[in-house]
């Protein structure tokens, strides 16, 4: 199959690319590189079934002419991260949903299936637990820039069920807190990648608030797995499919098990939110995803226990780190 990967680059898209190629596809990936990097997709540049174009989403007679002769579409691109979508919500909103929207009018021509990267955001602060694909969306004001990324994200799937209805295939993935190699150093998008990277230097782990609030941790093999059988699935009847972990653990019981897995001596610190995130900072106290669904329809189950993922992603960073 020939296969566009928008986003490609990214860490999330660059462990999917790898997959594809694996299994013998031709695999065509877009990436502006804003969050992604080069160094994710290096290894594939001589590939002769892999072809990088250093574009954007946003242009969207670029996007019609990639996804010509495409048997599939994994639409990955998106801005991500809460520090980002907080700093730049217009930028925010723009790129995720435009974006989505070229992708999808090139649907209609072509008639590639889509897969559709979406978010635990799109639940919000809703407190039916654990999140059902079919439940109820709870945000709070508008005028919270932190809310406008599950907005965009929102409006994204009600673009593809709306698609549906003109014959575009799809299928749409929520992701729940993925984490593993590649992540960006910085932590734009993950506590993971942030906790890594202090107790790694010995600094500070910055712990926002108590520390009570709760996740559920996903292995990017996972992530990807679920993500391959969910795109088997494409249909103009369009469904959502939570892609997860069920095992909840909160974020200061993580940073001490960052610690214990490293072996790094930094020290724990609470900070407020509003230090990073400004005045009027809402944050999610709990998100469990319900998995039921993934494992009926789709056979997917999350297999990598955590501790065994953060052990190879902290070996990653001190690779990294060394080379």
């Amino acid at each position: 199959m020939k296969i566009l990967v928008t986003g490609g680059a990214g860490y999330i898209g660059s462990h999917l690319v790898d997959r594809l190629l694996a299994e013998g596809h031709h695999v065509v990936v877009v990436d502006d590189l804003s969050t992604g990097s080069r160094a994710n997709i290096q290894h594939n540049l001589s590939h002769d079934h892999f072809t990088f174009h250093y574009d954007t989403v946003l242009d969207k007679a670029l996007v019609a002419e990639l996804m010509r002769g495409c048997d599939a579409v994994f639409h990955l691109a998106a801005a991500v991260g809460v520090r980002n979508i907080v700093a730049d919500p217009l930028s925010g909103i723009m790129n995720n949903v435009r974006g989505t929207e070229h992708i999808l009018e090139a649907a209609v021509q072509s008639g590639c299936p889509v897969l559709f990267a979406s978010t635990s955001e799109i639940y919000g602060k809703s407190d039916q637990l654990p999140f059902r694909e079919d439940g109820d969306r709870v945000l709070g004001a508008t005028s919270v820039a932190r809310w406008s990324y599950s907005t965009a994200k929102a409006l994204d799937e009600h673009l593809l069920y709306a698609y549906a209805s003109r014959g575009v295939p799809g299928a749409i993935v929520r992701y729940f807190n993925s984490y593993g190699p590649r992540m960006h150093p910085a932590g734009y998008g993950s506590v993971v990648a942030r906790f890594i990277g202090q107790a790694l230097a010995g600094a500070p782990l910055t712990v926002h608030g108590d520390g009570q609030q709760t996740r559920c941790f996903t292995f990017v093999d996972d992530t990807v797995a679920g993500t391959l059988a969910a795109a088997r699935q494409a249909t103009t009847t369009i469904e959502a499919f939570n892609i997860g972990s069920s095992r909840e653990i909160t974020v200061l019981e993580l940073a001490e098990l960052v610690l214990r897995l490293s072996g790094s001596s930094s020290r724990i610190e609470h900070v407020p939110y509003q230090a990073d995130y400004g005045a009027g900072f809402e944050d999610t106290r709990r998100r469990v995803p319900d998995v039921e669904k993934s494992r009926r329809l789709l056979g997917f189950q999350a297999a990598t226990p955590l501790e065994e993922g953060l052990a190879r992603t902290i070996q990653w960073f001190r690779e990294r780190a060394s080379s």
